[in-house]
């Protein structure tokens, strides 16, 4: 006798209908603006950036699969189609993964498009990030 809680066939048709579902990626938490990096300058920086607001605070995430090449004195900073220097984040803390930076108060989040990597030493860009 059949268990009624168990029934074979729709157990095996579920199984196999479950295996021809496509994987979909999750996107780093769903939550915020995300980019992904292009290297400049000659050097390789790879990887995504993500801008969260949580709480009325707003951060720059460097996510699990950021790299860096490395160069001397890189820093973390915001763009709107280009560098800007009163958006600098601060040091990068390493040359690789997950990493989060505050952003200043007063700095509006929604009026930036990049997330860049830059040698603040020699006045150039190591990475970019276009933000969607």
């Amino acid at each position: 006798m059949e268990n009624p809680m168990f029934n074979r066939r729709i157990f095996l048709f579920s199984a196999s209908a479950a295996s021809t579902v496509p994987f979909a990626p999750t996107v780093a938490g769903g939550h915020g603006r995300i980019g992904v990096f292009e290297g400049k300058s000659n050097h390789v920086t790879r990887g995504r950036a993500e801008i969260v607001v949580e709480n009325g605070q707003a951060r720059v995430v460097l996510l699990d699969d950021f790299w860096f090449d490395g160069a001397p004195d890189p820093k973390v900073a915001l763009g709107l189609n280009g560098y800007d220097k009163n958006t600098l984040l601060g040091p990068l803390n390493a040359n690789s993964g997950k990493q989060s930076y505050a952003v200043p108060a007063g700095v509006d989040v929604s009026q930036h498009n990049e997330v860049w990597i830059w040698c603040e030493k020699y006045n150039v860009p190591l990475g970019v990030a276009k933000i969607n």
